[in-house]
C-alpha cells in the first residue's frame, strides 16, 4: 500500500537548448512513498524526460519551469534526494551505463564506496552480496568478470545491483527491458516487482508497454507530446481510460493478441 506524498510536481515544463517545443509541457503529479507508478507513452512523448527530471539528471543546459518539491516529513532523506544515494537509476542501455574496461565487482561497488563510506574490500563484498540479490549464478567469479562477457540479461541485472549499491529508497527504471528478448523481459520485471516489494522502495517504471505497466504499477500516469493526459489506479486506467490517445494506446496493444491486462488488473 503507498504512503504519504514523497514528491510533488507542479507545473513542470522542460526545453531542451536543441529545439523550441518543450519536450515537457505543464506537468504536475504526486508521487506517494512505496507507490509502483508507470509513466507511458510512445517515443517522444516525453517519459524519460520526466524521469530525468525527478531523478535530478537532466542537462545543465536544460530550461526548466514550475517546480519538484520532495516531503521532508518522510525521514527518507534531507531536503532534496541526492542521485545515486537516495535514487538509483536503471537505464535502457547497460553499453552506456556499464563501463567496458571496469570489472563487474569495481562497478557494483562503486555507489556503496562512494555514497556508504565503505572501503573497497568491504564494497567487493556487498557487491557479491548484490549480484547473489539480483539473481545471477556464481557471483564471486564475476566479480572479476567484464560486461562484454555476459548476455544482454545478465547486464541488465548488473545494472540492476549498481543502481541498488547504496539502499536508494527510490528506484527510477527507464526502459529497463526493451533491448531484451521476452523471455529476459520477464525475468528483470519480475526481479524488479521483487525488489521493490520486499525492500519498500518507490519504483518509477517508465515504459511504452502497457502490459509491463500493469503487472508492475498501481498507477500509472500517460504521457503525449509533452502533456499528462491522463492519470489514476492502473485498474481504472485500463479498463475505464478517460483519454482517446490512452484508448487508442490499448487498441494497439490489444489487436497484437497480447495476453490480458493486469492479469486481468492488479489490485
Amino acid at each position: 500500500m503507498s504512503g504519504n506524498a514523497l514528491c510533488r510536481i507542479d507545473d513542470l515544463s522542460v526545453f531542451y537548448a536543441a529545439g523550441d517545443a518543450p519536450a515537457l509541457q505543464t506537468v504536475s503529479l504526486t508521487i506517494r512513498q512505496g507507490q509502483r507508478l508507470a509513466i507511458i507513452g510512445e517515443s517522444g512523448s516525453g517519459k524519460s524526460t520526466l524521469g530525468r527530471a525527478i531523478a535530478g539528471l537532466l542537462p545543465g543546459n536544460t530550461r526548466v519551469s514550475g517546480d519538484i518539491s520532495w516531503s521532508r516529513d518522510s525521514g527518507l532523506f534531507h531536503g532534496r534526494p541526492q542521485p545515486g544515494r537516495d535514487i538509483g537509476t536503471i537505464f535502457q542501455d547497460t553499453g552506456a551505463t556499464l563501463n567496458p574496461v571496469l570489472t563487474i565487482g569495481e562497478q557494483v561497488a562503486e555507489g556503496a564506496v562512494r555514497h556508504l563510506d565503505l572501503s573497497w574490500k568491504q564494497g567487493r563484498d556487498l557487491a557479491r552480496d548484490l549480484l547473489e540479490r539480483v539473481r545471477l549464478p556464481h557471483p564471486s567469479h564475476l566479480l572479476s568478470a567484464y560486461p562484454h562477457q555476459l548476455s544482454g540479461g545478465q547486464r541488465q541485472r548488473v545494472a540492476i545491483a549498481a543502481a541498488i549499491a547504496a539502499n536508494p529508497s527510490i528506484l527510477i527504471a527507464d526502459e529497463p527491458t526493451s533491448a531484451l528478448d521476452t523471455v529476459s523481459q520477464a525475468a528483470i520485471a519480475t526481479l524488479l516487482d521483487d525488489l521493490v516489494r520486499r525492500e519498500k522502495k518507490t519504483l518509477v517504471f517508465i515504459t511504452h508497454d502497457i502490459g509491463l505497466a500493469s503487472s508492475l504499477a498501481d498507477e500509472i500516469a500517460v504521457l503525449r507530446a509533452g502533456l499528462l493526459v491522463e492519470h489514476g489506479p492502473t485498474r481504472r486506467v485500463l479498463s475505464t481510460p478517460t483519454h482517446d490517445y490512452t484508448r487508442a494506446l490499448l487498441a494497439d496493444y490489444l489487436d497484437l493478441s497480447a495476453p490480458p491486462l493486469i492479469s486481468e488488473a492488479a489490485s
